[in-house]
């Protein structure tokens, strides 16, 4: 059972959610006992069993679905050779008895990946590593690299080289905060063309950065470019200006998203003309 939670502990580390599978009950003949354990990643990779045959390929599939929607359950199986029994699973397998599974999700909240070690990827990670987030944070300065705290991850490379070779995983979230707006253009612009699908993007800037920006995104991409999940420039409006209040401003707008809240007023909203108002309300 050891080895279980170590593998869990490895999903962890890796910034992988996963789905750990007990047998919480059975009844009748069956082909596990209580207690046995499984672990799913949200790569398929499994350690583990909880009786092999058709009620572990169902128990992995459900891991998937259960991933996909961040969720725990409990049901209950019976394995009486395609027989129904009423509040339970019919199964083909033919031990004849009830089994019952508690599908556990194990996982942060989201992956973020911070783009810049200067002061507000310090600050920002000093407020998000409170919570259930993996952080990555990516700068190819040495100096600022090495004197970097508080992150699960952090990686010494140029920031295009790691997307392309470390990769974004989907759906997840970024912060852009590198030295100069060079490197976060090309940042941005390689997630866009990739076609990685973050569910948030926010860029460190100010208003005229940001219409210099969608200029040049624009030209590159088209007017058509979806843009609908960056916020530029990031934050809530919530006043200051020091690394500190930024941060908080950015950890605010990070929940607003993540929990789908509304009514929020997002810097971004700053920029008034149509021409450069890139989302939709």
């Amino acid at each position: 059972m050891s080895k279980v939670f170590d593998t869990m502990m490895r999903f962890k580390n890796n910034g992988e959610s996963c789905v750990l599978v007990t047998v919480v009950e059975e009844k009748g003949d069956s082909p596990v006992e209580v207690g046995k354990k499984m672990v799913v990643s949200e790569t398929g990779e499994a350690f583990g069993t909880v009786g092999g045959g058709q009620l572990e390929y169902v128990a992995r599939e459900n891991c998937k679905i259960l991933l996909k929607k961040r969720e725990s359950m409990i049901k209950k199986y019976s394995l009486t050779g395609g027989n129904a029994v009423e509040g339970t699973e019919t199964l083909t397998m033919v031990c004849g008895g009830i089994v019952t599974l508690f599908y556990e999700f194990i996982g942060v909240k989201d992956n973020i990946y911070i783009f810049g070690a200067g002061h507000v990827g310090q600050a920002l990670t000093n407020v998000l590593n409170k919570m259930n987030y993996h952080i990555t944070v990516i700068d190819e300065r040495k100096v600022v690299y090495d004197a970097f705290t508080g992150a699960n991850v952090k990686v010494h490379k140029t920031f295009v080289d790691f997307i392309v070779e470390d990769g974004i995983k989907e759906n997840s979230m970024i912060i852009v905060c590198t030295p100069s707006h060079e490197h976060d253009y090309n940042v941005i612009n390689k997630v866009l063309e990739l076609n990685i699908n973050p569910k948030y993007m926010g860029m460190l800037c100010s208003p005229d950065k940001l219409i210099d920006y969608l200029k040049t995104t624009y030209e590159k991409f088209g007017k058509e470019v979806n843009l609908k999940n960056f916020y530029s420039p990031i934050g809530l409006d919530i006043g200051g200006g020091s690394p500190e209040e930024i941060a908080i401003s950015i950890a605010a707008e990070i929940l607003a998203v993540g929990y789908n809240k509304k009514e929020h007023k997002h810097m971004r909203e700053m920029i008034k003309n149509v021409k450069y108002r890139y989302w939709e309300d």
